[in-house]
């Protein structure tokens, strides 16, 4: 590069000539100073023999200056060098170096840097002697003035210094463009060392790196080696590329807007992946530049938990759409993934059922903590903790917990953990792999927020969960595509304790995910949830052999709806595990829930296995809203008894008050009692009687009783004794039998016959 020839700066001062002397000041070279024009103990000479036109100066102060007066300007990036030939010709012999003056923009001086180059002394006469210096912005190896980005221009000639009276001659002083000594030819980028990096590692580079990325020009910046320290946030405009490494405070953002992707902070970083990922998050959550950091594929090696608003210390909450992508993140053997595990004493009151209070040893109960004791259901977490208060606010009730006892609090440790923000909406987490390593979980949410998004993830062997939401930070969520990957498999149903996700709050997606071998899939809480396309197996090599729920639906007007999914060796869980007082006082019941078009599969499981489980946790529920339809359901290595039961651990459901349920249009296979409702039966009657006591054969749902007969027809003649026809209608009456689950078809007198009826359990 050369800015003389490339953009027509002038650098050359003009050589000395009889009337030019005016032009050459005898002091810094500023407006004012002396010259050396008239000055008689100075002269042109036309025609020295070894150097033609020249100065001849009789030194005659301790430091005689020669400044050119025209002011040569310093620019970024460029270096300059300035020579002279000098010889003796009689008197004492001086010393000789180059020198300068640096000046700002407003014609101030520039202080505190290094003026002048090496002196060379004179040692006899009539030799010429050639003198150089190099100035320029920044620090390199072979610069003589290190004068950074604060002044703007120079004026530059040289000083004889050491004794006076000598007399010496001075040909044209020359000022030239080296920069190319320093930087390749027809460069396509700046250093920010021509700008005043230092790199040392403690001088804050920071205005050097902005000077750089603001002369650029759509060039690239280069970080050449060292070691930079950045005392506040630098944005590149520009490419750039990183030979040297930087260090920031926490809170200084590093933004390279045209390399926004992960492989440049790890440059940025000296290979620190860790920290090139919080750093890389910080930016994207402070930069619209942005939308989304590419991890580029790269596999993260991650040492501890990444407390996401912790990299993003001022921002605690957000809520602009941005995207993580394309990569992996791998927890590394450590101590750091260790759940912490608190007990303490608490009180729960139903009329405050979001919260615990009176809690000792509050100070050590993290927030996201999993909360476990009597009454709790699962899935419950700390949604905030109240040091001064003693309360700790919970993300769902308790059931039947009012009272004081003790509580268990479990903070498992989370690849990446959003659980600082205060709310978090629009975050998304794409063809992300969370290589959990026995260790880590996956995804902590944050307490409050919507639509947030995980899709075509992978979550490898978790420690302990996959996705957990400890408040509402799951409204509206979308958990799409994604893969579950238990470490349990090994293990007996009964004994894992994995969840491979959780939802508190409504209107939550979980579409098209593959889960295998967790305790539970999804355990959901809200209502309007949408649980469609998925694939979750929990099986285990023991014969007849436990399984727990694949889902559980925790709250009983739920509203939601399970289709179009396989259903494999686990079942659907319906309770009512949030109520603080959970014998049914008002409401819905259990309600709103829509198993459709499943796909149901169970392999060596006890008899009294069933796909469908409702489990009242107080007495007097019933269900109020209940479709089971288009389902298949098959058993392989075995039969068991029927699809649906009612766990009645805590109590049974009132099956007098049953409302709205249909069960049609299932398959089954090597199910002894398939459920139906309204279930059609035929009758035949073959020994005349008066009253027809009709079996439903356990198929009504839930074991249910025969509430409403909604047809009756006779499908033969109905026949008196002597075989006569009796065309007369009969009546029935439901309800029947010791477990009121048959209809007795009454007629007038004895008759024998065939009719078909349509019985229904619910009103």
């Amino acid at each position: 590069m050369n800015k003389a020839i490339t953009d027509g700066v002038v650098f050359m001062p003009p050589a000395f000539a009889a009337g030019n002397l005016g032009q050459w000041s005898r002091g810094d070279g500023i407006p004012g100073s002396g010259t050396y024009a008239g000055l008689a103990t100075a002269a042109f000479v036309p025609a020295d023999q070894d150097f033609g036109g020249c100065l001849e100066i009789q030194k005659t102060d301790g430091t005689q200056k020669l400044r050119y007066m025209g002011q040569t300007p310093i620019l970024p990036g460029c270096y300059l060098q300035i020579t002279a030939r000098i010889k003796a010709v009689a008197g004492a012999l001086p010393s000789v170096r180059i020198a300068g003056w640096a000046g700002r923009a407003n014609g101030s001086a520039v202080s505190g840097l290094t003026t002048t180059g090496t002196s060379v002394a004179l040692t006899g006469y009539g030799s010429v002697v050639e003198i150089s210096a190099i100035v320029g912005t920044g620090q390199r190896g072979g610069v003589d003035m290190v004068w950074g980005t604060e002044p703007v221009y120079g004026h530059f000639g040289l000083d004889l210094t050491g004794p006076n009276g000598g007399v010496v001659r001075i040909d044209d002083i020359r000022i030239t463009d080296v920069t190319a000594a320093f930087h390749r030819d027809m460069m396509n980028w700046v250093d920010v060392r021509d700008f005043g990096a230092v790199g040392d590692g403690s001088t804050d580079d920071s205005a050097a790196f902005e000077a750089a990325d603001a002369a650029a020009n759509g060039r690239r910046v280069l970080v050449s080696k060292g070691s930079y320290y950045l005392g506040s946030s630098v944005t590149f405009e520009n490419r750039v590329l990183f030979e040297g490494t930087v260090s920031m405070p926490v809170d200084a953002i590093l933004s390279p807007t045209k390399d926004f992707e992960l492989a440049t902070y790890i440059d940025a970083f000296g290979g620190d992946e860790e920290l090139a990922l919080r750093k890389a998050l910080q930016s994207l959550m402070n930069n619209a530049d942005h939308e989304s950091l590419d991890l580029s594929g790269r596999r993260v090696s991650i040492g501890t938990p990444v407390d996401v608003q912790a990299a993003v210390p001022n921002r605690q909450s957000y809520a602009q759409r941005r995207v993580l992508r394309n990569g992996q993140l791998r927890a590394e053997d450590s101590g750091n993934w260790d759940p912490e595990q608190v007990t303490s004493l608490a009180t729960y009151s139903a009329s405050n059922q979001w919260r615990l209070t009176n809690v000792a040893n509050i100070a050590n109960i993290k927030l996201g903590s999993l909360v476990e004791g009597a009454g709790v259901g699962r899935e419950v977490y700390v949604r905030a903790v109240n040091v001064n208060a003693q309360e700790v606010t919970l993300s769902q009730p308790l059931s039947d917990a009012v009272g004081t006892q003790t509580y268990t609090f479990t903070r498992f440790k989370y690849l990446l953990d959003f659980s600082g923000f205060s709310r978090l909406d629009k975050f998304e987490i794409e063809d992300v792999e969370f290589q959990c390593n026995d260790r880590a979980s996956g995804i902590m949410l944050a307490p409050l927020g919507t639509v947030n998004v995980v899709r075509h993830c992978v979550f490898n062997r978790p420690g302990h969960r996959g996705i957990s939401s400890c408040g509402d930070g799951c409204q509206g969520i979308f958990i799409d595509d994604n893969q579950f990957l238990s470490r349990e498999g090994g293990i007996l149903t009964q004994n894992r304790v994995s969840v491979a996700l959780n939802t508190n709050a409504n209107d939550a997606k979980i579409r098209n995910n593959r889960a295998s071998q967790f305790r539970h899939f999804a355990v959901v809480s809200g209502g309007q949830s949408m649980i469609i396309g998925n694939h979750f197996f929990q099986g285990d090599d023991n014969a007849n052999g436990i399984r727990s729920a694949g889902i559980v639906i925790t709250s009983r007007a739920c509203n939601t709806q399970i289709s179009g999914n396989y259903i494999d060796n686990c079942h659907i869980e319906w309770t009512n595990e949030r109520e603080p007082e959970p014998d049914y006082t008002g409401g819905f019941g259990f309600a709103g829930l829509s198993i459709t078009n499943n796909v149901c599969l169970a392999s060596y499981v006890a008899p009294w296995f069933g796909f469908i489980v409702i489990k009242p946790y107080g007495t007097g529920h019933f269900i109020n809203g209940m479709n089971v339809s288009g389902n298949t359901f098959r058993m392989v290595g075995g039969v068991i008894d029927r699809v649906d039961r009612v766990d009645t651990s805590f109590a049974p459901l009132d099956l007098g008050r049953m409302r709205d349920v249909f069960f049609t249009g299932n398959t089954y296979h090597n199910i002894e009692s398939g459920a139906e409702n309204p279930l059609l039966i035929k009758h035949s009657q073959n020994t005349h009687s008066q009253i027809w006591d009709i079996d439903t054969d356990n198929r009504l749902p839930f074991n249910g009783r025969t509430i409403e007969v909604e047809s009756l027809v006779t499908r033969s003649r109905p026949r008196r004794s002597n075989n006569t026809t009796n065309n007369a209608m009969p009546y029935v009456e439901t309800g029947k039998g010791s477990n009121q689950d048959r209809v007795h078809v009454i007629w007038p007198e004895d008759m024998l016959g065939d009719v078909t009826l349509k019985v229904r359990m619910d009103g």
